[in-house]
């Protein structure tokens, strides 16, 4: 498990084998992970961010599980909800 901040922007990670990112607070500014990843502002609470490039068909792995699949190119630092995964 990894909780990390940068900037104030909470953020969890709880299997190495996620590629999503949960923030866990209200900050809505562009803030950075622990590794310096940028990501995009105005991501809400309890959303995704994307650890790294996620392609079409590839699965969203949250919290070691496979929550979806990627229903377009999503970039790393990407919000990942239902407009890009199903």
């Amino acid at each position: 498990m990894q909780l990390g901040t940068q900037r104030g922007r909470r953020f969890l990670v709880l299997s190495s084998a996620d590629n999503v990112a949960t923030l866990m607070d209200e900050d809505a500014e562009i803030a950075q992970l622990s590794d310096g990843m940028t990501i995009a502002a105005r991501v809400p609470f309890g959303h995704k961010v994307s650890l790294r490039a996620i392609a079409v068909g590839q699965a969203v792995v949250k919290y070691g599980i496979k929550i979806g699949v990627a229903t377009q190119p999503i970039e790393q630092g990407e919000h990942v909800h239902v407009h890009n995964c199903e």
